[in-house]
Formats: structure tokens, sequence, C-alpha cells
């Protein structure tokens, strides 16, 4: 079942970062969690640099940017060095985040969603944008945290 807007964020293990996500370390301030389907790729590589280059403007609103894809933790580590993507990437090999959260596939099922999560300072979903345009889902996040700090 997909998680929808006034869900809190389930906690999540993620075995290739051999990490817990405990939404308690980000306690106190908005969080967006982004899943896109491959790193390098055009799409994906608009996707993370845009967030990227809107970092600094996330963190000034107190939030915390972080990534997920099917990709392994090196190839996240090449795509997050050659891009300078200063936020977190999570490796979800098993797909297991991505059915935790409810994430569609797209393409008759050959390719994984692109959907991004905008949670409040309590974890609460606040906004869910899924759609395939790479290029939409940093400032719709950004209109979001702006609405939620003013």
């Amino acid at each position: 079942m997909a998680l929808k807007i006034g869900d809190k964020i389930p906690c999540f293990f993620n075995e290739d970062n051999n990490a817990v996500f405990n939404w308690d370390k980000y306690k106190g301030k908005p969080l967006v969690i982004y899943f896109y389907p491959k790193d390098d790729t055009p799409g994906c590589t608009t996707q993370a640099c845009g967030f990227r280059d809107e970092y600094e403007t996330f963190k000034e609103l107190g939030a915390e940017v972080i990534g997920i894809s099917g990709d392994s933790n090196e190839s996240h580590e090449k795509f997050a060095q050659k891009y300078k993507l200063p936020f977190l990437l999570l490796s979800d090999n098993d797909k297991k985040i991505r059915k935790l959260f409810g994430v569609p596939s797209n393409l008759f099922g050959l390719i994984p969603g692109r959907v991004t999560y905008v949670m409040d300072k309590n974890g609460i979903i606040q906004f869910i944008f899924n759609s395939m345009s790479a290029k939409n889902h940093v400032q719709k996040a950004k209109e979001i945290i702006q609405k939620m700090t003013e």
C-alpha cells in the first residue's frame, strides 16, 4: 500500500548502506526524499543537479535532501563525485524501500518510477510529486518547504 499525504515516514533498514534510516536523526526539520530511476542518465542527472544547485536553499530552510535508486553504492559514489552532489544517496538494490513507500514503476513496469516526497519536521508527508519528467521535482519540493517554514 502506497504512502500518502498525512502518513508518517516509516523507519527502514538500508542493507546496501548497512544502516537503518531512522526518522529521529532528521526530527525537527523538513525532509525531501526523492526516488529516481538510474544514476548518470540524462533525466536523473538533471534532477540530481537541480537538487544540488538548490541544496543551500534547502539547508537555509532547515531541510535535508536524500536521493534513492536501485544503483549500487559504488555507482552512487561515482555519480555524486562526478556531479558534486552534497546530499546522501541511498542504494535500494532489492527495491524494499521503493515498495515500502509504494513508488510505482513506469513503462509497463520496466523503469523504476520518479517520485518526490516532502515531509514536515514531524515526519508527516505533506506533498508527493509523481512525474517521470525530472525538471519540476526540485521546484515543487522547494515551494512546499518554503510554505512549511513561513
